[in-house]
Order: C-alpha cells, then sequence, then structure tokens
C-alpha cells in the first residue's frame, strides 16, 4: 500500500540566513537526514512563507529537506519588501543558497507560485535538477491574475464580495491596483487591514470543502502581509514577457523526471493551466485528484504528494 499520510514532525538540524543582497536577507532551514538526497521545498504566494508542516511531505530517512523563506516572506527580511524583489532574483537566490550548502543537484517541490518558481528555476538551471514535483500549476499569465481578481466570485460569491467590499466602489474596476495604494500606504494599519482581507479571501477560496483552520492562518498578520504585499506586486510587475514564457520553455527540462499534481476543483489556479503545461510535457506524470481543490493539505492532495516523493526516491 503506497504511504499517504505525511510523516511526522521534525525540527531543522540546521537553520541560518543568507544576505542575498543589501536589502534582502533570506531565512532557510534543513531537515531531515545530512547525507541524503537534497530537495529544495518552494513555497507559495508569492510572499506566503513556509512553516513546519511541510517538512513532512519527504521521508525524513531518505531526503535532506531544505527550506527557504523567499524574500520578503515569513522569516526573511524585511518581511513584505517588494523593491528587488522578482522572480529573477528569487531564482539567484536559490542557486546562492544551493551553493551555500554544498549542494551539486537537488530535487524542486513546489505548489501554486512554488510551481511557478520551479519551473522558472529548472528552465534556468536544468542541470542542477534531479526532478520536479509541482501542484496547482499557476503560470503567472494574466488570464490567471483576472481569474484570481475577479472570476473566483463564480464559484465564492460571497467571499469575493468580501474582498471587494474593502474597495469604495468607484475603484473597483482595478482592483488591483486599488489594492496596491492600500498595501503600499505608509499607514501600518491600512497596509494590514488591506492584507487581511487580500489573504483570506484567498484562504476561503483554497479548499473543496470549508476550512477554518486555514481562514484563521490566512488572517495571521505576517502571513497575511508577506502574502498580500508581495502576490500584489508580482501581478502588476514581474510577469513574464512573453507571457507564456514558462510553457514555450519546457523542452529545457523534459529530459528530467516530472510529477504534477492537481486538485481538480482548484479554484484559486484552475486544472486548465495544469493540462496546458501536462501538454507541453507530456513525460511528466500528471495526476488529478478529483475530491480536492487548491490546498496541499486536503487529503487527495496531501497523499498524491506523499506518493511522489515516495516515487523519486529513485532519481537520486
Amino acid at each position: 500500500m503506497p504511504r499517504s499520510e505525511f510523516y511526522p514532525p521534525i525540527d531543522p538540524y540546521q537553520a541560518g540566513t543568507i544576505a542575498v543582497d543589501d536589502l534582502h536577507t533570506v531565512y532557510w532551514e534543513q531537515a531531515g537526514n545530512p547525507r541524503g538526497v537534497p530537495v529544495m521545498f518552494l513555497h507559495g504566494g508569492p510572499g506566503a512563507g513556509a512553516s513546519p508542516t511541510h517538512r513532512r511531505f519527504f521521508d525524513p530517512a531518505h531526503y535532506r529537506v531544505v527550506v527557504m523563506d523567499q524574500r520578503g516572506a515569513g522569516r526573511s527580511t524585511p518581511l513584505g519588501e517588494t523593491r528587488e524583489n522578482t522572480t529573477e532574483r528569487l531564482v539567484e537566490d536559490i542557486e546562492t543558497l544551493r551553493r551555500h550548502l554544498g549542494i551539486e543537484r537537488w530535487h524542486l517541490f513546489g505548489g501554486s507560485w512554488g510551481s511557478t518558481l520551479a519551473l522558472a528555476y529548472a528552465q534556468t538551471h536544468p542541470e542542477r535538477c534531479l526532478g520536479l514535483i509541482l501542484r496547482g500549476i499557476f503560470l503567472m499569465r494574466k488570464s490567471e491574475i483576472d481569474w484570481f481578481l475577479y472570476s473566483m466570485r463564480v464559484l465564492f460569491p460571497e467571499a469575493w464580495s468580501a474582498f471587494a467590499a474593502h474597495i469604495p466602489q468607484k475603484e473597483q474596476g482595478d482592483l488591483l491596483e486599488a489594492y496596491w495604494r492600500r498595501l503600499d500606504s505608509p499607514d501600518r494599519a491600512t497596509r494590514l487591514a488591506a492584507a487581511r482581507v487580500w489573504s483570506v479571501y484567498e484562504g476561503s477560496c483554497s479548499s473543496l470543502l470549508p476550512s477554518p483552520e486555514l481562514i484563521a492562518a490566512s488572517g495571521e498578520d505576517t502571513h497575511a502581509l508577506g502574502l498580500a504585499r508581495i502576490e500584489a506586486h508580482y501581478f502588476r510587475a514581474n510577469r513574464f514577457t512573453p507571457e507564456d514564457k514558462l510553457l514555450r520553455d519546457v523542452h529545457r527540462i523534459r529530459h528530467i523526471p516530472g510529477a504534477i499534481v492537481q486538485g481538480r476543483y482548484d479554484v484559486v489556479c484552475p486544472v486548465v493551466s495544469a493540462d496546458e503545461l501536462h501538454r507541453a510535457w507530456p513525460e511528466a506524470d500528471y495526476r488529478i485528484v478529483p475530491d480536492a481543490g487548491h490546498s496541499a493539505m486536503e487529503p487527495g492532495i496531501r497523499a498524491a504528494l506523499v506518493q511522489a516523493t515516495e516515487r523519486f526516491k529513485e532519481y537520486r
């Protein structure tokens, strides 16, 4: 019977920070087997940060689990900082950490924005990748961003109404810019209020069945501020050129073992993006979980991801 449950909680055996430039310092940690096969966990958002639960996707006897809070997220500083915060800089940070830890090649594991960043890194540094395990595919295209800002109300009208209601009616024609004005306000209370509403909106739409725990976590100050500020910043200023770059450049990684896990009823990152990625990368194992939404913590998604890390033990 394939394993479908999380591994027991583990603590890091090493943690630290790296100053990646004059502004940003990123937090990193390692857990599991120091002599194991390296795997890099890439969190979502952008800006969501990592949590102790994320270590539990991996067999600690087999994997050397590396976790990093990306620029401006989680335990990295400054929290919510958008200056010098681009996809290219995040790819450079991953390489900086790889060299710092003396790792030659590693697996990448990322969901939602983490899938975006994993694809961007792998297409830039394919020679460093043992395999890619991706969940809830997001390709940073305008259609996906517009869906998030406006069209999720088709399935979550109550959550969207609360999201839109934070903005005066006269500004609702461009929710992204209206939110950005508040998220970038010099007034902390204004920033936090907008960030909580943005983050709770996303959390409310992230699971197939209601999850009070997920919604509560979404409203926590550090999580909300990092997520909302950096997510809005990326939606405004950090899309790819050309827009479908990640699909166009899949040829650079088709030789790398891949797994794509996607909730059938993922509303935050609809299944169409995963389908397009798999059509461009037919060699990747593609699994649609029939009774799940977006969250990696839903039982079917969690099981499929743990099973993928088990299958990938053969690649080292």
